[in-house]
């Protein structure tokens, strides 16, 4: 019925005598020029109804941004030089199986009394010791697995940093696009009751509005003006954010793409995340790495053999005779001696003092540990997977009632501004409608960050949210080449650079 009467006023009809409203001829001339003349006035401003403000053209992705913190972030690139260091463990392992070589060269002068500095001969020696390890009670063998399993965890902690740093950095990119969206919108409020305020003023000055219509929009504009600094506030927090994730200040931010393909069920996410997140990956290899450190440790009761082999050369410096205790001149004795070993060492312990079986009972209790940390981690996992879907699912649905939302209000405002042109809406219900569609508008901007971010975090807890399975432009490190190089080195004088301050 009052969209009747409204028609029916724009057409220059007669409204039914019970609810036509009284007006003179003064106010309704006044009322027509208010009509007219914001009309051609506003053409020119932004967001009068429902069209949201203009942007500027993006000037950087979400993927660059992505690509400039996988490159900076001094986190991960820490948590790399860990995983080198761990991949000197598989090195060290290997080593323990190869042949050693070592040289001895001494000089010596003896003394029969000490006292009175009796000569009693002088000697140079010099000699070389190979050993080869034949059998070491299963030692060499889980060494290396076991550093190998530390390896496999260092490499699953660097994907779940990876995972982590990704999604702060989405977070910040998010936080950043979205707060400088509601800065538009609070900007363009702005502007759109400055406007409405000098209407208000130009109806009064004719006698169509009251001084509390003027008033109410004064005070309207007063506080949209606040919001749209203490959302200026907010924009640094974020872009502070961005600059220390990220590792440079933002551009223009475009809209991020999409994410792909995600579960459909919370079941078939936990699935998921149980087989392919970085954090239970990690914890699975550490309890291996702990279960051939048990081996390790038992292999010290076992009994090993080597070989060796070697050459010694004694010079005794023309001192021979005094060396041996004889009369100078007397024949067969040489002023130097040349020997040549070989033969194989078994070694059979007998009585440590307990320490290996103490060992061995360390390394148990560390493997009970690490089982008992994978059930933990699975949890963890299995509660984030089923947080972060339904918050996507929650994040979706906000999305859909603020789109609705923001078309009811638009029209809504229309509708109120429409009445108010014939006397049927006061200025207070005008800036009612404006401000719902304010709040609509900002509640949609934040639900649709809600829902990336929330879809992001999932990516994240099934192990996808990295620089392959996101298409980022960037080499991805591989933690295979410097294991595959370290662990063939034999030479005990091949250094890396040293590190750059």
């Amino acid at each position: 019925m009052r969209r009747l009467f409204i028609i029916a006023a724009l057409l220059g009809g007669a409204l039914p005598l019970r609810a036509q409203p009284t007006v003179t001829p003064r106010a309704r001339a006044a009322a027509n020029a208010a009509l007219a003349v914001p009309t051609a006035a506003l053409a020119n401003t932004p967001d009068r109804a429902a069209v949201p403000p203009p942007v500027a053209a993006p000037t950087e992705t979400l993927r660059n941004a992505l690509a400039s913190a996988y490159l900076t972030n001094p986190e991960l690139a820490g948590r790399r030089d860990n995983v080198r260091a761990l991949d000197e463990g598989v090195a060290q392992a290997e080593a323990l199986k190869r042949p050693t070589l070592g040289l001895q060269i001494g000089v010596a002068q003896n003394f029969g009394q000490l006292n009175q500095f009796a000569n009693t001969g002088r000697d140079a020696t010099a000699g070389i010791q190979a050993t080869q390890p034949l059998f070491r009670g299963g030692l060499i063998r889980n060494a290396v697995r076991a550093a190998e399993g530390r390896v496999a965890a260092g490499t699953y902690d660097l994907a779940a940093l990876e995972n982590d740093v990704l999604t702060r950095a989405t977070i910040a990119y998010e936080d950043t696009r979205r707060d400088a969206q509601v800065i538009d919108l609070d900007r363009n409020n702005v502007r759109v009751l400055a406007e409405q305020l000098r209407q208000s003023r130009d109806r009064f000055e004719v006698g169509d509005l009251t001084r509390t219509d003027v008033a109410q929009s004064e005070a309207r504009l007063a506080n949209a003006q606040a919001v749209l600094s203490a959302a200026g506030g907010q924009l640094v927090v974020s872009q502070q954010a961005f600059v220390r994730v990220i590792g440079h200040a933002p551009g223009v931010l475009a809209s991020p793409p999409p994410l792909g393909d995600l579960p459909a069920t919370s079941a078939k996410a936990v699935d998921l995340a149980r087989d392919n997140n970085p954090n239970l990956l990690a914890a699975r290899a550490s309890e291996t790495a702990s279960r051939y450190d048990v081996g390790v440790a038992r292999a010290g009761r076992r009994p090993t053999l080597n070989f060796t082999g070697g050459a010694n050369y004694i010079n005794y410096l023309g001192s021979a005779n005094a060396s041996f205790g004889v009369t100078q001149g007397t024949p067969g004795i040489a002023n130097s001696q040349a020997a040549e070993n070989v033969g194989v060492t078994l070694t059979v312990p007998l009585l440590q003092g307990g320490v290996t079986s103490s060992r061995i009972r360390q390394s148990q209790a560390f493997q009970s540990q690490a089982l008992t940390v994978i059930q933990q981690v699975d949890r963890q996992v299995t509660e984030q997977t089923r947080d972060d879907f339904e918050q996507l699912l929650s994040a979706r649905a906000q999305v859909q009632s603020a789109e609705v939302a923001v078309r009811a209000n638009a029209l809504a405002l229309e509708g109120v501004r429409a009445e108010n042109s014939v006397g049927l809406r006061t200025i207070i219900e005008v800036l009612n409608a404006e401000q719902e569609l304010l709040n609509s508008r900002v509640a949609l901007v934040r639900a649709s960050r809600d829902e990336y971010v929330a879809g992001f975090n999932l990516l994240a807890a099934l192990g996808r949210a990295n620089v392959d399975d996101l298409a980022v432009d960037v080499v991805h490190y591989d933690t295979r080449a410097n294991l595959r190089r370290v662990r063939r080195i034999w030479s005990d004088w091949q250094n890396d650079p040293d590190p750059e301050r």
